[in-house]
């Protein structure tokens, strides 16, 4: 339960018990549904290393917004009527910005820019006033404030450029964002922060992360129900490429959430350094998800283009969105349980020699081998568990 005064709802969250998250987060991570999504067509309609780079930077914008908002909710209420209205204000922004996507590298890069430069500074901001000059959490915030108008320098600037520049500047941008919390938010005047002092809840923290994860995956299953709706008759193999989306989503869902997404609580709460815990917690996400969203690609290309050969602009999504997520997923279990499964290790090799002949396969032939190779991955990763689990019951 969440403290209250006077019989309202305070501002900070109580560290007394575990923190739940509240229909008010539910309802904040719709907007990033459809960010995902913008993301998707994005990419599939750019379809080159440029337009990788371009959804590269935009997914990192993407994530920044949700992911300072998911720690922002860790400490702070969202039932209280202060927080609940910078939750719903940095919804806005994320609406408007996920509208903007499609156009934020042409016409549209300035709204981009300013709503994402917005969304963090105006968060942060907020967050510095709700806590006031003398909590112990004010110079963190006001450190984490300053790295954040640097950004929006950059951000802002590259709105105001274009081509090269627009991206060169928003890339800067990104950097100050992920790399000011590996430094401590070190700042001129400022000082410097340390992971021990970011307080947080495990619980929620893992469990936000689990359901952005089921947002990404619900991409998946989206890109897949409407590339199959758009047929115009339903062959069989329009039936079986259907199947190959699906299962290769259902592969991504086993390998997370039945393995060791239940694991993570755990490990969080019990970090000798629950900040730094978190933080790469986090970190592995970004690279996870970004996998997702490749595949929910790959899935619209075997269902839409099965039947074309596998051109170099196909096998970058075919073979790359597998990739990202094993390689995403080993991270994430290596800070979860302290080592990297080898049966990610194999999938990631066996992605590599199917690479080496893809090229001379149809799109919906490298499809099935890569849900093979997912699948496999997947059902490797339960056994060896589940043996471990028999093994230390006796």
């Amino acid at each position: 339960m969440l403290r209250k005064k006077n019989g309202l709802p305070t501002t900070l969250r109580s560290r007394n018990e575990a923190a739940r998250v509240s229909n008010e987060e539910l309802f904040f991570d719709l907007v990033y549904a459809f960010s995902v999504t913008q993301l998707s067509y994005y990419l599939l309609d750019h379809l080159s290393l440029l337009g990788a780079l371009q959804t590269l930077v935009m997914w990192f914008a993407v994530w920044l917004g949700w992911q300072y908002t998911a720690w922002a909710t860790n400490w702070f209420n969202p039932g209280s009527l202060r927080i609940r209205g910078m939750l719903f204000g940095v919804m806005l922004l994320a609406m408007v910005m996920a509208s903007a996507l499609p156009g934020a590298f042409a016409e549209r890069g300035l709204v981009f820019a300013c709503c994402f430069a917005g969304i963090q500074v105006g968060r942060t901001l907020c967050m510095l006033i709700a806590v006031g000059p003398k909590s112990d959490l004010a110079p963190n915030f006001r450190r984490l404030l300053a790295w954040n108008c640097v950004a929006a320098v950059f951000w802002i600037a590259g709105g105001l450029s274009e081509g090269p520049w627009r991206l060169a500047f928003w890339f800067v941008g990104v950097l100050c964002e992920y790399v000011a919390p590996m430094v401590g938010l070190v700042f001129p005047g400022l000082g410097r922060s340390s992971t021990a002092e970011w307080t947080i809840d495990g619980g929620h923290l893992a469990e936000r992360c689990q359901l952005f994860v089921i947002v990404a995956l619900g991409e998946s299953i989206l890109a897949s129900g409407i590339a199959f709706g758009h047929h115009a008759e339903w062959h069989p193999v329009d039936v079986y490429a259907l199947l190959v989306g699906f299962a290769g989503s259902l592969a991504m869902w086993w390998m997370y959430f039945d393995t060791s997404a239940r694991e993570a609580t755990h490990a969080i709460e019990h970090a000798k350094d629950t900040g730094r815990m978190g933080a790469s917690y986090h970190y592995t996400h970004v690279i996870l998800v970004a996998g997702i969203i490749v595949c929910a690609v790959a899935d619209e290309l075997v269902i839409g283009e099965g039947s074309h050969h596998a051109e170099l602009k196909y096998l970058g999504p075919l073979l790359g969105g597998p990739a990202i997520y094993l390689f995403g997923n080993a991270l994430f279990k290596r800070v979860v349980r302290g080592f990297l499964p080898q049966s990610h290790l194999f999938g990631l090799i066996g992605l590599a020699v199917l690479g080496a002949f893809a090229s001379h396969l149809t799109v919906l032939v490298v499809g099935t081998l890569t849900t093979v190779v997912m699948i496999g991955v997947a059902a490797l990763e339960a056994v060896v568990r589940r043996r471990a689990v028999v093994a230390q019951a006796h």
